[in-house]
């Protein structure tokens, strides 16, 4: 299996020459003291974890629930019972990293089925595999469209919402934080929600395991600013694209780099940062990685 799957996505790598080059100057940018050749490593590793994404949705949709929970071992479940014993909603976050559609499943087979916020897929095929694994497990998807009324009229009735961070936005919803120290238009609904709802905020993460599993991470809930502050919403959001960041340093091959992040890099000055460009270290609970 793993070795059709990094076929798959050699494939992909070898016939899309646009994405290709895309994501060989996304990695380049984001690790500029890595050589070329590193780079190319790098985006060659994203792509073959694409492919073993895409053949294990094929997977999935074979098993039932238990099985599904069979192959993946949970890290932080505490913290997302905790919230959910208090009777409140929550809303977890994750970007398109590691393996994204697994975790939504396998969270809504542990827990609950959530709320979540989805682009439709350029392919119809693998749209519709989606939409039908999703659904079977109850998650709930609503279009970007009038997303806001229909996340915050959810968490109104203690239901969690689910939402990616990392797509670059054009609607009102985009605020610019950084990203690998380059300005990224983002989405602020999941701040904004948070903030006016005063739910926790959590980070979710699949990560894959050497032997063919899975390890789903519940990170700490993000730590939020006063909501009197009117940069609340920005300090919020970049907290939040802060905890991605690190894993993509971590993982770097577990994240999509085909996909145009930084379109408004040379449009719009942001606050330069001190950080080093140096891969930083995973928090303590993403220990053993792959």
């Amino acid at each position: 299996m793993l070795t059709a799957a990094t076929g798959l996505g050699l494939v992909f790598h070898r016939l899309d020459r646009r994405r290709r080059e895309t994501a060989v100057r996304n990695v380049c940018a984001a690790f500029p003291l890595r050589t070329e050749v590193e780079c190319r490593e790098i985006v060659r590793g994203a792509f073959s974890n694409l492919g073993r994404h895409i053949l294990e949705l094929l997977r999935f949709d074979t098993l039932n629930v238990e099985q599904m929970t069979d192959v993946v071992e949970l890290e932080g479940v505490e913290r997302v019972e905790q919230v959910l014993a208090s009777g409140r909603g929550a809303m977890f976050f994750t970007g398109h990293f590691g393996f994204w559609e697994l975790q939504i499943m396998v969270h809504a087979v542990r827990f609950a089925p959530i709320v979540m916020v989805a682009r439709t897929l350029d392919n119809p095929l693998l749209e519709a595999m989606i939409e039908r694994l999703r659904t079977r497990v109850g998650t709930r998807v609503i279009p970007r469209q009038g997303a806001i009324r229909e996340l915050l009229r959810a968490l109104q009735q203690d239901e969690s919402v689910g939402m990616m961070i990392d797509q670059h936005m054009q609607d009102r919803s985009a605020i610019v934080v950084n990203f690998f120290n380059r300005p990224a238009a983002t989405t602020s609904a999941i701040a904004a929600l948070a903030l006016r709802t005063d739910v926790p905020v959590i980070p979710v993460f699949a990560l894959p395991l050497p032997d063919g599993r899975y390890r789903l991470i519940y990170e700490a809930p993000v730590d939020r600013p006063d909501p009197d502050d009117p940069d609340a919403v920005r300090l919020l959001t970049q907290r939040c694209t802060d905890v991605l960041e690190i894993y993509v340093r971590r993982y770097p091959e577990l994240w999509l780099w085909m996909h145009r992040r930084w379109r408004v890099a040379d449009e719009i000055a942001a606050p330069t940062s001190s950080a080093p460009a140096v891969d930083s270290a995973p928090p303590a609970s993403a220990r053993g990685g792959k």
